[in-house]
C-alpha cells in the first residue's frame, strides 16, 4: 500500500462557520508530519475528515489513493489516535484491544505485542475507567498499531504523559516513520514537535499557513539575526551601525544585530578594540516561528491588561489543583 495521506481541496462547513476552507496538502512516508494551528484553525475536522467520519462540502482526502469507505481492512491500512477517553470504562485495557483486534482478525499475540510495545503490561488487565490519561493515550496508541499499518495519526498524543512518556513517544514516533510509515501528529506543544517532527503543515483559519520541512521553517524564521552580549553597548552600537547593521538594544548589555554575519561582527570589535563576552547566531525556535506564522490567524486574542498607578495588595493565592499524573 502506497503510505500516503492526501488532502485535496477540503471544504467543510458547519452552518455558518467554515472549519476548512479549500485545505490541500500531502503527509509523506518516512517521516513526522507535525499538524499545527490555532484553536478552531480546523485540525480535527480535518483528520475526521481522512477518517471518514466528517463529510466534505468539497475536495477529498485519501490514504493510499483511496478514501477512507474504500479501505477494506481499515486497522491494516491507517491506524489513528483522535480521542484517548472513548473507551467502555467497564473493559479491563487487554479485553478492548481484544474486540478490536477479533474485528480484523489479528492473533493475540499481536494484542500482547502492541500492549509491551506501549509500556502498558502492567495495567493492561485493569478496568478503563481506572485508567488516568496518560495510561488512555498509551492504550489508544496500542490500538492504533494492532494492524501494523503503513499509515498513523495522532491528535495530541503527549496529553497526560508524565516526563518519561513523553520522551518515549517522541523516540517512538521518530521509530515509527525510520521503519518507513506515514505519521500525522497533531499537537499544540511545538517544544515536543521541534524534537520529533521532520516536516510541518500549518493551518490558521481553516487555510493553510505553510507545508515546509522544520528546518527550512527555523533557518527562515532564525533568518541572518546574531545575538552580541558586551559592556560597551553604545560604541558597539555606532560601529556596527556604521558597517551597514541594523542593531537593536535588547537589555542593558545585549544586543541583536541583523545584516552582519557573525564572524564580521567579531573582527570588527576586535578590531576597534571593544569588549565582547559572546557573538551567536540566533536560533529562532519553533515556538517562535509558529507564532510569527500564525500571528494573523488566531481567532482569539487575549489583551494585555493596562497596568496600574499604584501596585496593589498582593491577594492570597488560590489553592492549585494537582497536577494530573500519568500512571
Amino acid at each position: 500500500m502506497d503510505a500516503t495521506i492526501e488532502v485535496r481541496g477540503l471544504r467543510k462547513q458547519f452552518g455558518q462557520t467554515v472549519a476548512v476552507d479549500g485545505l490541500t496538502f500531502t503527509v509523506e512516508p518516512g517521516q513526522v508530519t507535525g499538524f499545527v494551528g490555532p484553536n478552531g484553525a480546523g485540525k480535527s475536522t480535518t483528520m475526521r475528515a481522512v477518517l471518514g467520519l466528517e463529510a466534505p462540502d468539497a475536495g477529498e482526502t485519501l490514504i493510499g489513493g483511496r478514501r477512507y469507505a474504500e479501505l477494506r481492512t481499515p486497522l491494516h491500512e491507517v491506524g489513528a489516535l483522535l480521542d484517548a477517553s472513548a473507551l467502555h470504562p467497564g473493559r479491563r485495557g487487554r479485553d478492548h484491544l481484544l474486540w478490536l483486534a477479533h474485528s480484523h482478525g489479528i492473533p493475540r499475540r499481536r494484542v500482547d505485542a502492541v500492549i509491551e510495545q506501549v509500556g502498558l503490561g502492567s495495567a493492561a488487565r485493569r478496568r478503563a475507567g481506572g485508567y488516568s490519561l496518560g495510561m488512555q493515550q498509551r492504550l489508544g496508541i496500542a490500538a492504533a498499531l494492532l494492524g501494523d499499518p503503513p499509515v498513523l495519526m495522532f491528535d495530541e498524543p503527549v496529553n497526560g504523559l508524565d516526563t518519561d512518556g513523553i520522551r518515549w513517544i517522541r523516540g517512538f514516533l521518530r521509530a515509527l516513520a525510520r521503519e518507513g510509515r506515514a505519521v500525522l501528529v497533531s499537537s499544540h506543544l511545538m517544544s515536543e514537535l521541534e524534537d520529533s517532527a521532520d516536516h510541518l503543515v500549518v493551518i490558521g483559519r481553516g487555510r493553510l499557513v505553510a507545508d515546509t520541512s522544520v528546518a527550512r521553517l527555523l533557518a527562515t524564521a532564525s533568518g541572518d539575526r546574531v545575538a552580541l552580549r558586551t559592556s560597551a553597548r553604545t560604541q558597539s552600537m555606532s560601529l556596527l551601525a556604521k558597517e551597514g547593521a541594523k542593531v537593536a538594544a535588547d537589555g542593558r548589555d545585549s544586543l541583536t544585530v541583523t545584516g552582519l554575519p557573525a564572524e564580521r561582527i567579531t573582527a570588527l570589535l576586535g578590531a576597534a578594540g571593544i569588549p565582547f563576552s559572546e557573538v551567536r547566531a540566533h536560533r529562532a525556535t519553533l515556538e517562535e516561528a509558529y507564532m510569527e506564522l500564525t500571528r494573523d490567524a488566531v481567532e482569539f486574542q487575549a489583551v494585555a491588561a493596562a497596568e496600574p498607578d499604584a501596585e496593589p495588595a498582593a491577594a492570597p493565592a488560590a489553592p492549585s489543583s494537582p497536577a494530573a499524573e500519568e500512571a
